[in-house]
């Protein structure tokens, strides 16, 4: 009975004297607002954006570039509304009642973006948003982050919020 209760002994301290197993370091996490384009699912950090607002009393603004939809007032603030879909070079279907505005913003810019519903937030790995394939052309490849394995098309919103294209700034002479 002893000698078992040594050989117990023996495999435990050698078990517990065993270097512990590494961990898998955590990877990084992005949360993201998922929203539809054309039947497409779009995602876009939500570090950028301020609030998913009903579109509703648009203005539309003359001798501006189409994909300009128009300005809104949220809460006192006036905003531009750009339309991705007229943007990308997408299909259109005109708005509807799911029709949600994606408020975006950082320190220099601040401005919405038109999104046919818009459906939720999730977190994304960066190790999972794979490079954008080369047969991705006409919806502005330069715009895009990645794409993940579930087709979900990642914008990178710091690039459209510095894009000079977006901005409307028409100075008085």
């Amino acid at each position: 009975m002893k000698k078992e209760i040594r050989t117990i002994l023996k495999n435990r301290a050698i078990a517990m004297a065993q270097e512990p197993e590494q961990k898998k370091v955590a990877s990084a996490v992005i949360r993201v607002i998922t929203f539809t384009l054309a039947a497409e699912t779009y995602a876009i950090e939500s570090v950028f954006v301020r609030e998913v607002y009903p579109p509703k009393d648009f203005t539309p603004l003359p001798e501006v570039p189409p994909y300009i939809f128009g300005i809104i007032n949220v809460r006192g603030h006036i905003l531009p509304v750009v339309d991705l879909k007229k943007f990308f070079n997408l299909p259109e279907k005109g708005l509807g009642d799911l029709n949600r505005v994606i408020i975006l913003c950082d320190e220099q810019m601040e401005f919405g973006i038109l999104a046919d519903v818009v459906q939720g937030t999730q977190d994304i790995e960066l190790e999972d948003i794979l490079t954008i394939p080369p047969t991705v052309t006409g919806i502005g490849e330069e715009y895009l982050k990645g794409v993940t394995k579930d087709r979900l098309i990642v914008l990178n919103a710091k690039r459209l919020l510095c894009d000079k294209n977006i901005v409307v700034n028409e100075e008085a002479n």
